[in-house]
């Protein structure tokens, strides 16, 4: 169920690599959501590799702008020894001051859409067990888990069918 959206249209697209530090500290606000005892201190430069993720040419980052404002990120490209028709997410997020307004679910349909462009069959994730708002959230956008985690495990894989676009 989504609650009122913002009066302003959302605009998803290509980041650039200036809005590096802006989307670390989205990435940050996101992630602490979902560590109980908070952010674990982890020691990366997190602007920095935001930066390398948006320069990589064989890689995708969209933002969601809403009113001048970034709110939403996606990081996307197929991962080293993966086949090439299988795309891995490695970064989703809203801006917790956002949830449950639709924008996640507008940045979900756009990846899909560029995964159709690249012609992949299959995207792959990986996403904290404990995140039980993340994994409804891809259960409603159509992913599947591939087994139970271990009870070691901090993270489960989920998978997604990409559906066939016009070019099948």
């Amino acid at each position: 169920m989504r609650t009122h959206r913002p009066a302003g249209p959302l605009l998803i697209r290509t980041a650039l690599p200036s809005e590096a530090p802006t989307i670390a500290g989205l990435h940050a606000r996101a992630r602490a959501t979902y560590y109980p005892d908070g952010l674990p201190q982890d020691g990366f430069d997190w602007p920095a590799l935001w930066r390398g993720t948006i320069e990589r040419p064989d890689a995708h980052v969209l933002c969601a702008v809403r009113d001048g404002t970034l709110v939403g990120i996606a990081s996307f490209r197929t991962a080293e020894a993966a086949p090439a028709d299988t795309v891995t997410l490695f970064q989703f997020h809203v801006d917790p001051g956002h949830w449950r307004t639709g924008i996640g679910v507008d940045l979900h349909e756009a990846c899909v859409e560029q995964w159709r462009a690249d012609r992949k069959r299959t995207a792959a994730l990986d996403v904290h067990v404990d995140n039980r708002r993340a994994r409804a959230f891809y259960a409603r956008q159509g992913w599947t888990q591939d087994r139970e985690p271990e009870a070691d495990e901090h993270h489960v894989t989920l998978r997604f069918a990409v559906r066939a676009g016009a070019w099948e």
